[in-house]
Order: C-alpha cells, then sequence, then structure tokens
C-alpha cells in the first residue's frame, strides 16, 4: 500500500516553524543521506556545541532538558530533530547509545505542546513491553514542564482495565507493543483517527521477534495522511522494504559505529532463577561491594532489594523516578564521596549518570534493548578506565541474550555464582591486605603511633601478654562476634550449575516431536519442538519465530530456545499448548 503524503516545501523566514496543526509541513525535497561519526554518546560532556536553543524548542522542553542535565544533542539528535520538526519522514540507523529517544520524542512534544484532540496523535512502537515503557517515561520526562501533556503505555501481561481507562481520557502519545495495540484497534478502545505520526522503535527487533505482519495491519489501520519515522540499528533487506512501502521521500540518517567505551568493560552473564536472584546478588557482592550500581526494572523493586542489602550490613541508596531532584543529587554526591557504596536504580533514573567509583554493574532485571544494555554498562569503565558489567539471565531470557551478543558484537562471558570456598577465599584475602594497609599506615602517622606503643607497653605490663596474644586479640577484634567465613547451604549453586551444563548438551532426534526431557530441563514450564528444516533450507532465527507467530496463537516473546543445526531445528515452547496449536505446529511451513 503507498500512502499518499502532503508535497515539501519550506519557508525560510519562519525560523521557528509555527502550525496550528500536527501534521506533516510541507519542506524542499533533500537527496541526501547524512553520515555522522558518532564520537561522544553523552550530550552533556560535549562543551563545543550550542546546545538545543537552535532547535527552536519552548522553555518547556528547555526546562525539562536542563533538569535532566541534557546540555548539548548528540549527533543522532542534531541530524533527525530539525528534520522531524519539518514533519519529513525519516529513516534512521543508529547503534545503542547514540540518543534516539530524544531524538524523536523532543521534535514531537514541541509539535504536540497546543495539541486540543482527545485522541492520540503519536502511535511509538516498541517490540517489547519494557522498552514501550522506558520510551514512554523519556516522553512524561521530557514534558514535566509542559501542562497537561498526557503519555499512556499499552502492553501485554497488564490489566486491560487501567489502560482502557487512560485511553479513554485526554492523551497525546500511546506507546506500546505491536500484541496490546492490535487488540485495543480491534476492541475499538483504542480511538485512532487523529494519529497523524507513527515511529517504529527498534524496528530489525520487532522483526526478529515476528512482528512484521501486525506492524503491517497496524499501518494499514491508521490514517493515510501521517508522519513516519523508523528508527533501526540494522538495515536487513525486510527493513528497507517497509521503508520503500510506506515512507514518502524520507531524510535517511545513518550513525556510523565507533570504537566505543564498552570494549574497556568485562561484560560477563550470570544463569540464576528468579527466587534465587537476591542471593546470588548477596554473594556477588561478597566479592565487590564498593562502587556498585544495580539495575533493576521497577521502583517499587529498588525499595525492596535496597532494604534486604542494608540488613545484610551494605551501606545502600535508591534511585528511581520518586525521588526528588535535589534528593537525587544529594544521594550522587554521597556516592562520590564514598559514604555510598551500592545504588540500586531504575533505567531513567540513573540516566546520564557518572561517577568514577562505579566499577560493577549488575543487571538484575534483563534490559530487553541494546540501548538500554549499552546505557546501564556505560556506567562504569568511563573515560579510559576499566570497568565489570554482570547480567542476571533466568531461562526464558536465554533467547534475549543470544540476540544482545549478536546486535552489540561483543561476546557476553558465562560465569558462575560464587560458592561458599571463593566468597571465604575473598573474605581471608582482604582481611589479610586490610591488616597489611593498617601496619603500613601507622609508620606514617607519628601520633597513632605513639599511642599504639603505649597500649602495647601497658598490655605487656599489666595484663602479661606477648605479642602473639596482642596480636590475635586485635584481629579479632576487627572481626567481631559474627562468624568470619561463610557456611551457608550453597548446593542450590552446583545444582544450577550442573542443570545448565546438561541442558546446553542436549541432542534431538530425526524426527518432528514434543521432546519432554524434565530430568535436565530447568524450566518446567517448556517443552523443546523439533522441527526438519535447519541450515541447509537458509532457515533464521527470525523465520522461524515468524513462521510460528503466524501459524499459531503464540506469541513471540514466550517462544524460548531456538537452535538451529544442518537439516533439523530445536524450539523451546510453552508447555502448556491446546491440542489444536500442537496440530498447527506439526503442519508449519517455513516463512522466507
Amino acid at each position: 500500500m503507498a500512502l499518499k503524503k502532503e508535497g515539501h516545501s519550506t519557508d525560510s523566514s519562519d525560523q521557528k516553524i509555527q502550525q496550528d496543526k500536527f501534521s506533516p509541513l510541507e519542506s524542499k525535497k533533500l537527496e541526501k543521506k547524512t553520515e555522522i561519526e558518532s564520537q561522544e554518546l553523552e550530550a552533556s560532556k560535549d562543551n563545543n556545541e550550542e546546545g538545543f536553543l537552535n532547535f527552536g524548542f519552548n522553555e518547556s522542553i528547555l526546562s525539562s532538558l536542563r533538569n535532566k542535565g541534557y546540555k548539548n544533542p548528540t549527533p543522532i539528535q542534531k541530524a533527525a530533530i530539525p528534520e522531524l520538526m519539518l514533519g519529513r519522514d525519516l529513516l534512521g540507523q543508529a547503534q545503542t547509545g547514540t540518543g534516539k529517544t530524544a531524538a524523536f520524542a523532543l521534535p514531537l512534544i514541541e509539535r504536540l505542546k497546543d495539541n486540543k484532540e482527545l485522541n492520540a496523535k503519536v502511535l511509538v512502537m516498541t517490540p517489547t513491553r519494557e522498552l514501550a515503557t522506558q520510551v514512554a517515561e523519556s516522553f512524561k520526562s521530557y514534558s514535566s514542564e509542559s501542562s497537561n501533556f498526557k503519555t499512556v503505555a499499552i502492553y501485554g501481561g497488564t490489566d486491560y482495565k487501567n489502560q482502557i481507562s487512560a485511553l479513554k481520557r485526554k492523551v497525546d502519545v500511546v506507546v506500546g507493543t505491536p500484541g496490546r495495540i492490535m487488540d485495543h484497534i480491534r476492541q475499538g478502545t483504542f480511538k485512532i483517527k487523529h494519529i497523524s505520526c507513527l515511529v517504529l522503535d527498534e524496528a530489525d527487533e520487532m522483526l526478529n521477534m515476528g512482528f512484521l505482519e501486525d506492524i503491517e495491519w497496524i499501518i494499514d489501520q491508521l490514517p493515510e495522511n501521517k508522519q513516519m519515522v523508523l528508527f533501526s540499528a540494522t538495515m536487513p533487506n525486510e527493513i528497507r522494504n517497509i521503508a520503500k512501502k510506506y515512507l514518502n521521500d524520507p531524510a535517511e540518517i545513518l550513525i556510523k559505529s565507533v570504537k566505543k567505551e564498552t570494549q574497556l568493560i568485562s561484560q560477563k552473564f550470570i544463569y540464576v532463577q528468579r527466587h534465587h536472584k537476591l542471593d546470588a546478588l548477596k554473594r556477588i557482592l561478597e566479592i565487590n561491594r564498593e562502587g556498585v550500581i544495580i539495575f533493576v526494572r521497577t521502583k517499587l523493586l529498588t525499595i525492596s532489594i535496597a532494604e534486604a542489602l542494608e540488613n545484610s550490613g551494605h551501606t545502600v541508596a535508591v534511585l528511581n523516578g520518586d525521588i526528588p531532584q535535589n534528593q537525587r543529587e544529594n544521594t550522587v554526591d554521597r556516592l562520590k564521596k564514598g559514604f555510598i557504596d551500592i545504588l540500586v536504580a531504575t533505567d531513567v533514573a540513573a540516566r546520564g549518570l557518572d561517577v568514577e567509583r562505579i566499577k560493577l554493574v549488575v543487571n538484575y532485571d534483563f534490559p530487553f534493548d541494546k540501548e538500554t544494555y549499552t546505557h546501564r554498562i556505560g556506567r562504569t569503565g568511563r573515560a579510559g578506565r576499566s570497568g565489570e558489567a554482570i547480567l542476571f539471565v533466568n531461562q526464558r531470557e536465554k533467547y534475549f541474550l543470544r540476540n544482545l551478543e549478536n546486535s552489540t558484537r561483543t561476546k557476553i562471558e558465562e560465569i558462575n555464582i560464587p560458592s561458599n570456598k571463593t566468597i571465604n577465599e575473598k573474605r581471608m584475602e582482604k582481611l589479610i591486605d586490610n591488616v597489611n594497609k593498617s601496619s603500613l599506615a601507622q609508620e606514617e602517622n607519628e601520633e597513632n603511633k605513639a599511642l599504639i606503643i603505649d597500649v602495647l607497653d601497658s598490655l605487656k605490663e599489666k595484663h602479661s601478654m606477648d605479642d602473639s596474644n596482642i596480636a590475635m586479640a586485635a584481629i579479632n577484634l576487627v572481626i567481631g562476634n559474627k562468624a568470619f567465613f561463610v557456611n551457608e547451604d550453597d548446593s542450590w549453586i552446583h545444582k544450577q550449575n550442573n542443570t545448565e551444563r546438561n541442558r546446553s548438551n542436549r541432542n534431538g532426534n530425526n524426527r518432528f516431536r514434543n521432546t519432554n526431557r524434565r530430568n535436565n530441563y530447568q524450566n518446567d514450564s517448556y517443552e523443546t519442538y523439533k522441527f526438519n528444516f535447519g541450515k541447509f533450507d537458509g532457515v533464521r532465527v527470525a523465520n522461524i519465530i515468524s513462521s510460528i507467530c503466524n501459524a499459531t496463537n503464540i506469541n513471540g516473546r514466550s517462544i524460548g530456545k531456538i537452535q538451529i543445526f544442518n537439516d533439523y531445528s530445536l524450539v523451546d515452547l510453552p508447555r502448556d499448548l491446546h491440542r489444536e496449536t500442537k496440530n498447527k505446529l506439526k503442519r508449519i511451513k517455513l516463512r522466507n
């Protein structure tokens, strides 16, 4: 379907481009492709630019940016914002951490400032609910100083009633996943007749998850005259085809990847079941407890984890969207000065955080998009320093881990949860190191040295203690009354590691069947299915997901591990499938 668009023209006398309605403005046809080297991904670090003032943003947006610490636009923002302010369609390719969300959110907020419609004017589609939440929070943050600007996120796994109630009220921007957007459109609870702009964020990820037909169905339901914005980290033929089919004379922007600081970060992951995540976290913090940021998905979780860690003796603070700006600044200052060792934060709250002390980032909740992952681990390894990032992965997230490695072109190393032996060795090493440092320090402090000598003489004369007894008493004083070595049951760690090794060695047989391996399968909610097509048939992961989703009612996000061999493929699917769905799987045809 070819969309009809208005012609493009510009009026150079009107630099701020004012308009009464939110509709594509006319501009000259620009047959150019902008290529930009992304040298610095954090806008606040560039002191040689003139900032966001020249874009013509209203004061409420500029005030929001100042409150967030944004000083200057990133390369993709410099290239995309002027085109989107003109109402042009846009095809953008940029890697993670380049500021894509602000690149499309800021101009859309600016153009919606006088919106009087009750129905939504902008629709943003994302591949995952996590990214939908993040994008919606970004819109809310950038428009925080604007009165009566509303953003709603709609996605699966949550109650319909609250979403329907939110959609009935005045809303400017709707952010959601394809499946839930389709549901609301079909039920008539999402009024789309006034949509003037559609944004496809992380388009390649949506295709990889089998959403192509859903995306095209949604586009066909929307008004014909609308601005379309498509952002993708990669540009496969499928994305090019969508752009050619639906975008009208788009501005094309390419942000070339350059060597990033993430190469200085040691990236690792740990397989851990959900009910063991907190225990695993505590064990990791036994090895590294100074200068740590723990990223979680929700505000509530920041509080519960912080309380659990405080009860274990850690100095912890929370950073989430409910924390006032002055308290946030105080928290960051205390972290920099060493009064706090651990910060538990949500993604939006920790945006732009730059603290030299951060040596470790823990992804407690899996980041389902590359930009979030890069942003998180980028809190360490700053300005040429080394750092470490650990990612928690459960069975359902193994597919996303492979996608993350492919998209970042980085091999993430698997490590095990620290055992009792590892923790005890670390404690002993630290105790010896602290005693040695204390010995060196007292040599430099003459006043304390004199005091220590007096104490030693007194202990020897009045209490008849020799040097050995005094040393043992001093070390015992440092250790305290609690047991020094960990003696907890850590059998669950060894059991979990063995389970993962057994799972990785599973072999399939030579025909399609429902493979029930209860003995070595960690998650009993999944079963493995074998399909008689593989590498020799030119099969890719995206083909398999698309074929399954279109032949059945299975959602792409519920599909587990996929292994493609030469002439067959193994796919982990939910165990509780209906008989009708299983029969459809037997008749499935590959979608190329």
